[in-house]
């Protein structure tokens, strides 16, 4: 979802001098309101980490530290949403030796995987499967697909019905979960689509759930929120067992709130293309 609002907001036909000057700006904007505020000083404060490798913005980085705080076990993702893979939290995973599991509802988009990706896919390091996600067959689809009961990470972004089906997702108890969630909403608003497993997003701002409602779903599942990425997208939370004291505020939404910042989305040198 977050790329289809991208496209809107920015021409699509621009100068190889406007893009430069584009992604000056950007870095420029990063650097000044990101990681030269105090707000984001606190060595605990994950958004001092962020950066971007295949990741829509610094979700890469905020994955990369909490795994280094918390260690891994089995370095096995899941991850739904991901359309061709050039672009999503578990890309770079791969490249670092994880193994996983991929569902995508959009067959040319699992064709690409399959065809760019045959090599990790044949030696059983990803698994890849193409079904449009409900509440209702989730489990199903992690059983099909051969996911561990605590898998290392999971992450969640289908761009309407992410909050079902992470409440649907009871068998499985994976030690950090990435989730889409709609910046629009203040924390105090607990908002959420209608529950329909047929729909999906509908271009508007009637989307997702909001961070306040996530919130209280995570810690009704045993998870604390531990970080938003600084373009508003993706919360981060830790299973409570694996918490320590190793991070700020756990479960404070107010505190890891960040607003809806879709123009920071961005991606410097070359266009993205894995083949593995």
């Amino acid at each position: 979802m977050f790329k289809q609002i991208y496209r809107r907001i920015v021409p699509k036909k621009t100068s190889a001098k406007q893009d430069a000057t584009r992604s000056m700006e950007i870095e420029n904007f990063i650097q000044k309101h990101l990681f030269d505020q105090e707000k984001y000083q606190h060595p605990l404060k994950l958004n001092r980490f962020e950066y971007q490798s295949f990741s829509q913005c610094g979700e890469d980085g905020i994955i990369d530290e909490i795994f280094k705080r918390i260690g891994t076990t089995n370095k096995y993702f899941v991850e739904f949403g991901v359309e061709n893979g050039t672009e999503c939290n578990s890309t770079l995973l791969l490249y670092k030796g994880w193994k996983g599991l991929w569902i995508e509802g959009n067959a040319p988009s699992v064709e690409h995987i399959k065809t760019h990706m045959s090599g990790i896919i044949s030696a059983g390091t990803l698994t890849v499967l193409n079904s449009f996600i409900t509440a209702e067959n989730i489990e199903s689809l992690f059983t099909q697909g051969g996911c561990p009961a605590e898998p290392d990470l999971l992450s969640i972004d289908i761009d309407r019905n992410d909050y079902y089906v992470w409440k649907s997702i009871v068998k499985f108890k994976p030690r950090v979960v990435a989730i889409e969630y709609n910046a629009i909403f203040r924390p105090d608003v607990s908002f959420t689509v209608p529950y329909d497993g047929t729909k999906t997003w509908d271009k508007t701002s009637n989307f997702g759930a909001s961070l306040g409602l996530l919130n209280t779903l995570g810690e009704e599942k045993g998870y604390s929120l531990v970080a938003c990425n600084f373009a508003g997208t993706n919360a981060f939370f830790v299973r409570k067992d694996c918490l320590g004291d190793k991070f700020l505020l756990p479960g404070d939404a107010e505190a890891h709130y960040e607003p809806a910042r879709y123009y920071l989305y961005k991606k410097d040198g070359h266009p993205r293309n894995v083949i593995l």
